[in-house]
């Protein structure tokens, strides 16, 4: 099967040898996304941040976020899931996505009270 590793810009990648998301025929897999570049902001403004970096890996590898089928979301605050679930909203309110959400108790950078992760399908070119 054909795949693909698609680089983001996470300071992390080349240090844990990750990459932002994997191409595997016509599915995309993103890796747990952080707020990178948002760190000390609000966790709606994190929130927006994963999402934002999740649609530019999907458009890296062929697809979008119309495309997606499955996310999951880490809070290490469970009174932040209304706020993160109203940013996902945004992103999501047609597509609706299989998603999850679950609070853990910390995150790699201890700023972030949010990581994202996302799996999608490249459309088909019949579609």
């Amino acid at each position: 099967m054909d795949r693909t590793n698609i680089p983001g810009t996470s300071p992390y990648e080349p240090v844990i040898g990750f990459s932002r998301a994997v191409r595997i025929g016509r599915q995309v897999h993103v890796s747990g996304t952080g707020p990178v570049g948002a760190d000390d902001q609000d966790v709606a403004a994190q929130a927006d941040q994963c999402l934002t970096l999740i649609a530019a890996a999907l458009k890296n590898a062929g697809s979008s976020m119309e495309h997606v089928y499955r996310t999951r979301m880490f809070l290490t605050r469970a009174e932040d899931w209304e706020a993160v679930g109203r940013v996902h909203g945004r992103f999501f309110s047609l597509v609706r996505p299989a998603a999850t959400m679950v609070v853990v108790k910390e995150l790699l950078d201890p700023r972030w009270r949010v990581e994202i992760e996302a799996d999608a399908l490249i459309p088909d070119a019949q579609s």
